[in-house]
């Protein structure tokens, strides 16, 4: 196996390289704005750092989110286009799961990203492995007599703190693609099935057609 990882769901661009054992090679840049820009160069870096060609790549894993509309299917697009042109399967995970699993723990926790418009993007954890609810997006508020004191990881707890309490500074704020490429690995080589590629928005894109807007057809 050599399973190439990458997530734009977050304000990171990150890639992981990952050959079924370990984590070869991995790029992470946090960029809220600039998804589209670095991550074919980071695929370019992390194919480079690792000695390996993108031919020999056998699996694609892709952060599905949720996250926000734009980033997030820039990762989406670009895993799929990998996808065709190898003709290699391409598995999505939540990518809440990944900063789970990044953060290490085995106690009940919460995960929490920024979804912008004072909103996160959040979901409970048994452990770091374990997904106890399926991703949610909320107001901070509404959330603080379910989160205060409990243990929570990611930048929208971060953001948050006032709220989530509990938060744990030491764990990654971001995604993670090695994080990612290696809970990926586990679930392949135990014969687990993955999501589809396709993304988790949970709400509606930001630009919308205006109301008022007026289709002009030539005669």
């Amino acid at each position: 196996m050599l399973l190439l990882a990458l997530d734009t769901a977050t304000p990171a661009v990150t890639v992981a390289l990952h050959d079924g054992t370990r984590v070869l090679a991995e790029s992470r840049q946090v960029d809220a704005r600039r998804h589209g820009e670095l991550l074919l160069p980071a695929v370019d870096r992390v194919l480079a750092e690792a000695g390996h060609k993108l031919d020999a790549v056998s699996d694609i894993v892709v952060g599905v989110g949720p996250g926000p509309y734009t980033g997030l299917r820039v990762g989406l697009v670009t895993a799929a286009t990998f996808g065709a042109a190898l003709g290699v399967p391409v598995h999505g995970l939540c990518t809440l799961d990944g900063l789970a699993y990044a953060s290490g723990l085995t106690e009940p926790f919460v995960v929490a990203t920024d979804a912008r418009r004072k909103e996160v993007y959040w979901a409970r954890y048994g452990d770091a492995r374990t997904r106890l609810t399926e991703p949610a997006v909320d107001r901070p508020a509404d959330l603080a007599d379910q989160v205060a004191g409990v243990p929570a990881v990611g930048a929208g707890a971060v953001l948050y703190d006032t709220v989530f309490t509990g938060v744990r500074r030491e764990a990654p704020e971001h995604q993670s693609a090695a994080a990612l490429a290696e809970l990926a690995a586990r679930k392949l080589a135990a014969g687990e099935e993955l999501l589809p590629p396709r993304p988790l928005y949970l709400r509606r894109p930001d630009a919308q057609v205006p109301a008022n807007y007026k289709v002009v057809t030539p005669r």
